[in-house]
């Protein structure tokens, strides 16, 4: 874990005490995803090497699932109809990326800087939601605005409206936000499709002097 992490997790006693709740649940329920993945995100992407945020609501709620990235499942898991509205949009958008439907990981965005967070970390098996409230928000905004404090030239992808919530703690001075409603079945056809929001980031990066997210799977 990158050093800046470190300092920031040492600093969060509160979150101790949520963790220690969902240890406690995990002895009578099954909680996603498995505790060696809840904070997989911010393993992957070094505090300093961020460039993009795409902001999820809470890990999906199904056995083997949840792999601690926003709406990534792991290889060999069949992919969630959200995330197979994603690729149709990068196939649109950018029609020589390469895309494998059979593969829902995406680790090899996190580590060219993508952070794949969710706002809530944790869930109860079949109970989506079910560990909002508990304490998970209060440690991801804080994250959000140690980023939005710390870095310049993010591009926030703020897909439906939870995500968009979080634009209100997001300097759009200093940070590029693009917005658009969530890639799920059925919100999907009501502008993400069209969104364009995977060349728009890379033309931002570009015009930083960054270079840009290859979108292939």
């Amino acid at each position: 874990m990158d050093l800046s992490w470190k300092d920031v997790f040492l600093k969060k006693k509160e979150l101790y005490d949520l963790l220690f709740f969902i240890n406690k649940e995990r002895l009578k329920k099954k909680i996603y995803p498995p505790k060696g993945k809840v904070f997989r995100i911010f393993f992957e992407v070094p505090f300093k090497k961020i460039k993009v945020v795409i902001l999820g609501q809470d890990p999906y709620y199904n056995l083997n699932q949840a792999n601690g990235l926003s709406f990534s499942v792991e290889r060999g898991i069949s992919v969630p109809p959200s995330l197979n509205n994603i690729y149709k949009e990068i196939k649109n958008d950018i029609p020589n990326t390469v895309i494998s439907k059979e593969n829902g990981c995406l680790s090899k965005w996190s580590k060219q800087g993508v952070f794949l967070l969710n706002c809530i970390l944790t869930v109860e098996e079949g109970k989506p939601g079910s560990h909002s409230n508990i304490g998970w928000e209060i440690f991801t905004n804080d994250i959000i605005r140690l980023i939005n404090r710390h870095h310049e030239g993010i591009i926030f992808l703020l897909w439906g409206k939870y995500a968009q919530s979080k634009k209100k703690i997001i300097d759009k001075s200093k940070h590029f936000v693009l917005e658009a409603p969530h890639p799920s079945p059925l919100s999907a056809y009501r502008g993400f499709f069209g969104c364009r929001h995977f060349s728009k980031t890379n033309r931002i990066l570009t015009i930083q002097g960054k270079k840009t997210i290859d979108w292939s799977n």
